[in-house]
């Protein structure tokens, strides 16, 4: 559901250069993980370079991938990268079909093993959107999650409003149709939500499913308020207080959906996150009103005293 690997014709990319300033930022900031994702971080030549530099200075590394480059750099990983996040779309014909590659559920699920057999601790999460193509295996993905040996899966509505994750232009309407829920087809989502928490059980007590049955029901919310029948779900969120998001190009967003506030070409990152604009706009946002806010299809809300996190786009 991401147009980055589309818009990056110029195959831009966070190099060493960019990294070194950057991480006296982070030293003054207090951050404590980098979230690593693309595209596909993991075809980022320098990828584990990067890596090396961030480790140094003891920041948490979290990947977000496709799997498929997971057993080729098995080792590395291992080594480096703290967490991986995979995209998990169904079960194998459905996942091969929206990822339009060949073979992909296959090559992910090797790369878990293989991460696996070296280290049964090392964490590998799975994150679905939930859209059209795949609502009605929502049963048969969480069973794929546990059968593939993911310690954890996840769940969000599809983003079919915005311009982030690299759209020049927002999806058009037939785009929107072809992942989003039709109205007749709502009935249905919701049922699938209603079923979960009973045939779950288990899963949604040990926290496996990462949300609760509440939450989970908020997708069916999301998608009803897409064609007008309620409003959209609340969600707490304090994502542009607590993180910011640095594009390939070196734009500094206070997270994916806003628009940016700077570039690290022309300014520090602390400069940039602590500039007047940067703090008026977190002084005037009211999530409850905002437009970007209340459309969005995901949150981060982190406790008091945790430290902020930095995501870093390739």
């Amino acid at each position: 559901m991401c147009d980055i690997w589309k818009g990056n014709k110029n195959i831009k990319q966070l190099t060493e250069h960019d990294i070194r300033p950057l991480i006296a930022s982070f030293r003054k900031l207090g951050t404590k993980q980098i979230v690593m994702s693309g595209g596909e971080a993991l075809l980022h030549a320098g990828f584990f370079k990067l890596c090396e530099l961030l480790k140094k200075e003891q920041f948490n590394i979290t990947l977000l991938s496709t799997g498929l480059l997971l057993k080729k750099h098995a080792t590395q990983i291992l080594e480096l990268v703290d967490d991986i996040i995979i995209s998990l779309d169904g079960d194998e014909a459905i996942h091969d079909s929206i990822r339009n590659i060949p073979g992909a559920f296959k090559k992910m699920v090797e790369g878990i093993d293989v991460l696996k057999m070296k280290d049964p601790s090392y964490r590998i999460t799975g994150r679905t959107v939930i859209h059209r193509l795949n609502f009605r295996s929502w049963v048969s993905i969480i069973e794929n999650a546990k059968e593939i040996g993911l310690d954890q899966i996840s769940f969000l509505p599809a983003d079919l409003s915005s311009q982030a994750f690299n759209r020049e232009v927002l999806w058009s309407t037939e785009r929107q149709s072809e992942i989003g829920l039709t109205r007749q087809e709502l009935p249905l989502l919701k049922e699938i939500v209603s079923c979960l928490p009973v045939r779950f059980s288990d899963e949604f007590k040990n926290h496996f499913i990462a949300e609760s049955a509440a939450k989970l029901m908020n997708l069916y919310t999301y998608y009803c308020a897409v064609h007008g029948l309620c409003e959209y779900p609340y969600k707490k969120c304090n994502a542009p207080w607590v993180s910011t998001v640095v594009e390939s190009d070196g734009s500094v967003k206070p997270c994916f959906f806003h628009p940016a506030i700077g570039n690290i070409n022309n300014k520090n990152l602390d400069e940039i996150l602590n500039s007047d604009d940067a703090v008026r706009f977190r002084k005037q946002l009211d999530m409850d009103h905002d437009q970007i806010c209340k459309r969005c299809v995901c949150s981060l809300n982190l406790a008091p005293g945790v430290s902020p996190v930095v995501t870093k786009s390739y």
